[in-house]
């Protein structure tokens, strides 16, 4: 995915086995897709707090925070209780709406982490693609809506 591009539509279930679907959420305000590799490993985690801790910021933006990993419905219900998440995860077990948005491979290995803008069209406004600083991932995230 390019900034300027408009981000696949996609349906997958999130951590309470609902479907969530990104096209019906569109014309809303805007939509922050973070991409990451595993529930409860040290950055992700820290990277899933950051998005919780400044939720109410994206809230008052009205903006939405979704997080999509290969884990089960399962997992992602046991890191959003760990860690009291207040927003969806997704569950993208065999990486096809990863595939779509063309989020690279970290190291050429595993899943990559990248954190998607999209604004309430659905066009791409922002990326951010950093393996190791899960934290700044939000802060990324917060400054694009800013100049949307």
């Amino acid at each position: 995915m390019k900034i300027g591009e408009i981000a696949p539509d996609f349906t997958l279930p999130d951590q309470n086995r609902q479907l969530f679907n990104l096209g019906q959420h569109l014309g809303k305000g805007p939509i922050v897709v973070f991409f990451y590799p595993k529930d409860g490993s040290p950055v992700c985690t820290a990277e899933a707090c950051s998005f919780r801790d400044k939720f109410a910021v994206f809230q008052t933006m009205g903006a939405l925070v979704v997080g999509i990993s290969t884990d089960s419905e399962a997992s992602h219900q046991k890191f959003v209780a760990d860690n009291q998440l207040p927003y969806t995860l997704l569950s993208d077990e065999k990486g096809e709406v990863r595939d779509a948005f063309k989020v690279p491979k970290a190291f050429g290995l595993g899943p990559g982490r990248v954190t998607y803008i999209l604004d309430k069209q659905g066009i791409v406004r922002g990326i951010f693609s950093n393996l190791l600083n899960g934290k700044q991932h939000a802060e990324e995230a917060l400054a694009i809506i800013r100049k949307l």
